[in-house]
């Protein structure tokens, strides 16, 4: 009997009080929107509660009603990125230009996403889905996976209980964090080279888990030939278009 993929505990909930009126919940945002702006131009470790608090134009008293401390308020700014991410997500692949049950396509909103957060949302370079940690302690990205799986799970057919599946998702994950943060450190904006070869090493390994409900022929490219590359026919499935899409598309 295979073993479930061992997943990190989840982290305590960051908040220290639920906004429950309109205008609590429209300052918290206001909170974690200026959160996001002294990170982006002071860093982590410059963040504090009472710099927020000037920037926000609130109270410190304000801040401390729903954060402890700097770290809880990070958090939950990464909690708000990954729903944004997700929302975002969703959003492309329910439109009639994206066909969510053709995974690569779907794989390629995915990439393309996070590039158009990471170049456009104020402190994601710095907090994205976690606050900054050392990697062992790092459980973001097991969420990322399991939140990805559960998009997916509708269209393709796929079994979000399935620890193979699971597990084959988290690796996907986690190679792509590492090679979109290399493509970053290339390049301000992510570089394009990096980022369509990010994308076809994905297609790549997870042809062999999700081609059985998609293109069926075993190969992974969706053309039928066994070179585990697309046609280069311009419908974005190809290498060719999965280029237009990393250098520009978000």
């Amino acid at each position: 009997m295979q073993q479930p993929t061992p997943r990190p505990a989840p982290p305590h909930g960051s908040l220290r009080r639920a906004p429950v009126q309109q205008r609590s919940a429209q300052r918290l945002a206001r909170i974690l929107d200026a959160c996001a702006h002294v990170l982006e131009e002071s860093g982590y470790d410059n963040l504090s509660t009472r710099s927020v608090a000037v920037r926000a134009g609130v109270p410190i008293g304000s801040v401390y009603r729903f954060f402890p401390n700097k770290r809880a308020m990070a958090e939950a700014l990464a909690r708000r990125n990954l729903n944004a991410y997700a929302d975002r997500i969703t959003a492309r692949l329910t439109t009639p230009a994206h066909a969510s049950s053709e995974w690569r396509r779907a794989m390629d909103v995915v990439i393309d996403e996070y590039l158009a957060m990471k170049r456009t949302v104020p402190g994601f370079a710095l907090v994205e889905f976690t606050v900054p940690a050392p990697r062992a302690a790092r459980q973001a990205n097991y969420e990322v996976a399991d939140r990805l799986l559960a998009l997916f799970a509708g269209p393709l057919g796929l079994d979000t209980a399935d620890e193979r599946l699971r597990t084959a998702f988290l690796v996907g994950v986690e190679t792509a964090d590492a090679l979109l943060q290399l493509a970053f450190r290339t390049d301000a904006q992510g570089d394009p080279a990096i980022v369509v070869e990010t994308k076809l090493l994905l297609r790549a390994y997870l042809a062999r888990y999700l081609d059985g409900d998609g293109d069926g022929d075993g190969d992974g490219d969706g053309d039928g030939d066994g070179d585990g590359v697309g046609d280069g026919d311009g419908d974005g499935d190809a290498a060719d278009g999965g280029t237009a899409a990393a250098a520009g598309e978000g």
